[in-house]
């Protein structure tokens, strides 16, 4: 992760939130509860929103192909989404194949933080995202992760000779607090990176965030830095959380990840996204 210093923010209460022209919604543990239901209230106030001209932008560590059903659930068609914590970014357009066409991709090369990493962790299972949104394997990943037509195993070595747009490392005989020190303990130059809510990391290129894609977005729609929100729950969205104008935390957030939003609203089971956006609705 990039070193940010940032004070906690001082809570305020969801309903002094002005209303924004920019919206950046995190997915999983946000709009998606874990088990990847999407309630009807969260679905109707995130298309009220958009209805009213305001730029609703999804914010996902999840890949292009992982990122596209999200919106087709959401009936989202036009405006823009961040993949793969930043070093994706769609343009969303009904008419393009798809219903979308990639705008940016940024990658790097992996060999030298692969090989690190697999010294510490021999075992673990390791993912490299290629520009394409395709994604090569060491190995099958737990049921539910990293699935689909879109994945295929290849060895240790093929991982390296591959540029990535985004590295992904797990291992479920660790936790995250094993990853957190690992990660602190060994050094990660030249690459940006995140630890899940599980034993998962995430590697992307160096000054690669959701915030850094978020931030050319915003340029390009002529939004005012102040009238910009954002809501997520996972140690990934804290430099959104610091590039928005206000930041809302999931209640299902970490405690980690919750000083640096001004808000705290409900978690993802009480439908704590639609509290926000129905309030903002309400101005």
């Amino acid at each position: 992760m990039t070193d940010h210093v940032i004070e906690n923010r001082p809570r305020t209460d969801p309903a002094d939130i002005w209303a924004p022209k920019l919206v950046a919604l995190d997915i999983d543990g946000t709009i998606l509860d874990h088990d990847q239901r999407l309630t009807d209230r969260v679905r109707e106030s995130v298309r009220a929103v958009a209805d009213l001209g305001v730029h609703v932008v999804i914010a996902t560590g999840r890949s292009l192909y992982e990122t596209v059903p999200v919106l087709d659930r959401l009936g989202l068609v036009n405006g823009w989404a961040v993949c793969s914590n930043g070093s994706v970014t769609l343009r969303l357009d009904p008419m393009a194949p798809g219903g979308y066409e990639v705008s940016d991709t940024v990658t790097f090369d992996p060999s030298s933080v692969l090989t690190l990493l697999r010294e510490h962790l021999p075992t673990a299972l390791y993912a490299l995202e290629n520009g394409s949104g395709e994604f090569l394997l060491t190995a099958p990943f737990p049921p539910g992760e990293l699935e689909g037509p879109y994945t295929r195993v290849a060895t240790f070595e093929e991982l390296c000779a591959e540029n990535a747009c985004r590295v992904v490392v797990r291992s479920p005989e660790h936790t995250s607090d094993d990853f957190l020190e690992l990660t602190r303990s060994i050094g990660l130059n030249g690459v940006n990176y995140a630890v899940g809510w599980s034993a998962w990391l995430d590697l992307a290129p160096n000054s690669v965030s959701k915030a850094s894609a978020l931030e050319v977005i915003r340029g390009r729609l002529a939004v005012d830095a102040d009238a910009t929100l954002a809501v997520g729950d996972g140690r990934n969205d804290i430099e959104m959380f610091g590039w928005a104008g206000k930041a809302v935390a999931m209640g299902n957030a970490t405690d980690d990840v919750k000083p640096h939003a001004d808000v705290v609203t409900g978690t993802v089971e009480e439908d704590g996204l639609a509290d926000v956006l129905e309030k903002l609705l309400e101005r």
